[in-house]
């Protein structure tokens, strides 16, 4: 795709970038970060452009910029499903669940999913909560080296392995230093770029393309003019998307933590509201250019998987081709990074720190740093085993939904859910999610269609049946 002059600066200004990032990340370590809070929750203090910027940054990653273009590419509008998906569970979030979650954090100081959980569920739930939290993070992290990797391979030819190891040495230097306090200011950053990048894109490749009735006869001539209907989708496909990619909005621990990050209830909805607008749109964006790309730029045959470097290469000269890679590492590095301190986040909060005789925040902030590196190797192995990128995401979000969106919104939601409901649901959810997944998907069905319905009984059945014994109280003893 490049002449090797060509990947040679575009090499050259990759490595530069990271450098650039790694140096930001050990000045915000050096200025910044104090404290426990600083490195989980940037200090609970966060204003609304860079709060806006990192739901957005951290919204659309590497699935989304290179996944959902290739899908388009090769399905067609269809796949608009996966963003009505998100775009849904947003608007259920921000209007039933965002004031209940900042309510809990403020309160009780919350810093991961699990201090809820376990508030309401008792220590039983603490485990499952914490090991469904890790399986998925780990795979959507694992899921951004597979995207650096592939841009990688195309600017300096390196292999996909290679550029696996590669992307995850220097994302977990990056995070190891920088903490949730450089995640979010880079995020700000990186949200920019991106935005404006893919904005940019769109209305080039659609002008380029002719306009949308000139894509429409294209794909006519061709007998694929139902690829441009949103209705070219299974509805199988559909809800496999709304119950792992749309449901598992509720139980992210990455936006818990950024509802709690901001310095108030109005900053975090109204910080959220935008960015699910942006999210939405940059969405909508990336599958139209996918499909503009195949029918209006007839391009011939090409690998869907390199879609999104085959369009720019097109519609770009390399000055701006060079921008746009630039945007693409934007994407890809801003939910990576996210991911990263939301997985660590669980391990030194939910299973270190509650042993921990001594609680003073240097032990603190180095356990949290000793966590980037676990879940670093954890994903790192991951995007060797499924280096696909939406498999990869819908796998993640089928272990994480699965496991924790029925107690998490019963535990919200419901007085009567107990703890015995709660934890057994968690358990049995993940359990068979896990098994269904290694099973290869028995009967052609996703292990989401499985452990959620199971997940749910459960929670209301035990619920009900040890309501007398298992009353849920806070610490100061008040019944939630």
């Amino acid at each position: 795709m490049f002449n090797g002059q060509e990947q040679t600066i575009l090499g050259g200004l990759v490595i530069i970038y990271f450098l650039f990032l790694f140096g930001v990340s050990l000045y915000i370590n050096h200025k910044s970060i104090k404290t426990y809070d600083d490195y989980n929750v940037a200090g609970r203090s966060v204003s609304i452009f860079p709060l806006i910027l990192t739901f957005v940054g951290t919204a659309v990653g590497g699935s989304t910029l290179l996944g959902f273009m290739e899908n388009g590419y090769k399905f067609g509008m269809g796949q608009q499903w996966l963003n009505f998906g998100l775009l849904l569970a947003g608007i259920i979030m921000l209007f039933f669940f965002v004031k209940k979650i900042r309510g809990y954090g403020e309160k009780y100081n919350m810093v991961t999913i699990a201090d809820f959980t376990v508030l309401r569920f008792g220590e039983g739930a603490r485990f499952p909560t914490v090991l469904s939290i890790l399986i998925a993070y780990s795979a959507i992290t694992g899921m951004q080296f597979v995207a650096i990797a592939t841009i990688l391979n195309l600017t300096i030819g390196l292999s996909i392995t290679a550029g696996i190891i590669i992307s995850w040495i220097l994302l977990t230097l990056k995070t190891y230093f920088g903490g949730m306090k450089s995640v979010i200011w880079q995020d700000a950053f990186h949200g920019t770029i991106q935005t404006i990048g893919i904005f940019i894109l769109f209305v080039v490749v659609i002008a380029v393309s002719g306009g949308w009735e000139n894509i429409s006869q294209s794909a006519a001539a061709i007998n694929e003019g139902t690829h441009l209907s949103i209705f070219t989708i299974s509805p199988k496909e559909v809800f496999v998307y709304l119950l792992t990619i749309g449901a598992y909005q509720f139980v992210r621990q990455d936006l818990w933590q950024r509802f709690w990050a901001a310095k108030n209830l109005k900053t975090a909805t109204r910080g959220y509201w935008i960015s699910i607008t942006l999210a939405f749109l940059t969405g909508f964006f990336v599958i139209v250019i996918g499909v503009a790309g195949k029918y209006g730029l007839q391009m011939g045959e090409i690998n869907p998987t390199l879609s999104y470097y085959e369009i720019i290469a097109n519609v770009f000269n390399f000055p701006m081709v060079v921008v746009m890679i630039i945007a693409l590492l934007a994407t890809v590095i801003s939910t990576a990074d996210s991911f990263f301190m939301a997985g660590a986040s669980s391990i030194v909060n939910d299973l270190i720190r509650p042993r921990l005789k001594v609680q003073d925040d240097k032990k603190l902030l180095f356990f949290s740093r000793m966590s980037v590196l676990f879940v670093s190797v954890f994903a790192l192995l991951l995007a060797l085993y499924i280096p696909q990128l939406v498999n990869l995401w819908v796998t993640g979000t089928a272990m994480l939904v699965s496991s924790l969106l029925a107690p998490v919104i019963f535990g919200l939601f419901w007085k009567g859910a107990t703890k015995a409901g709660g934890a057994w649901a968690m358990w049995i959810g993940l359990i068979i999610a896990v098994g269904w997944q290694l099973a290869g998907h028995p009967f052609g069905i996703h292990p989401v269609f499985i452990g959620l319905p199971v997940s749910t009984v459960l929670v209301l059945v035990i619920s009900l049946l040890t309501s007398e014994k298992n009353s849920v109280r806070t610490p100061e003893g008040e019944h939630i």
